[in-house]
């Protein structure tokens, strides 16, 4: 849905992140690692109990905290001017729904599912069963760094401390949670994130700046 709503919307619009058919072969080991998350130690996907939905509501909340704190010091304190065009990181409602919908889905595969699990399942083969949660601990900080330093900012010491900052923070949760709920709460927690920071602030942007 995203690839033809992309590329139709793209005969009319300029400036369109758009996905294709390689963003789907990227999605492909979403497949056997499902199969594994029993194996690595995690909660399985299609399991998810009454706690584990509990849960989901509480990192979606988590998720919208980080993505007001966004808006608030990025647009707000850094850019309050109005926006002529949507910047790179907004797009154009409804779209911005389907492509941030598919963005995360892919970001946690390849940030979060497929180290969690490749990690852990060797941590369970060769980490003694004593030394599991302090694994899990090195596990969770290090893939946490990954976002954070690949997207450093430039600006003043402040931004980039609180760039790295809250970054790092939202990807801990995000396997700290996965840990405890799986999967599907490490992807809510980023979709609270990005309804706020890409879709609602692109809203906002659309509705009361652009048509000035």
């Amino acid at each position: 849905m995203t690839i033809y709503y992309g590329k139709a919307l793209s005969q009319t619009a300029t400036g369109l992140r758009l996905w294709d058919w390689s963003n789907l072969l990227w999605l492909l080991p979403l497949i056997p690692l499902t199969a594994l998350q029993s194996k690595a130690g995690l909660p399985s996907i299609a399991s998810a109990d009454q706690h584990a939905r509990r849960m989901y509501q509480k990192v979606l909340l988590w998720g919208m905290a980080f993505g007001i704190a966004d808006v608030l010091v990025i647009k707000f304190l850094l850019h309050p001017q109005p926006y002529t065009s949507l910047p790179p990181f907004l797009q154009p409602f409804p779209y911005s729904i389907f492509l941030y919908c598919s963005g995360a889905l892919e970001i946690e595969l390849w940030y979060r599912m497929i180290p969690l699990t490749i990690l852990l399942l060797v941590g369970k083969k060769w980490i003694a069963p004593k030394w599991q949660n302090q694994f899990f601990l090195l596990v969770a900080i290090l893939t946490a760094l990954r976002e954070p330093l690949e997207q450093w900012p430039d600006g003043d010491w402040w931004f980039i401390v609180y760039a790295f900052s809250t970054g790092f923070a939202m990807n801990f949760l995000q396997a700290w949670y996965y840990k405890k709920a799986g999967f599907l709460a490490s992807l809510i927690l980023r979709l609270g994130h990005y309804c706020i920071w890409h879709i609602l602030l692109g809203i906002y942007v659309e509705q009361f700046e652009l048509i000035r």
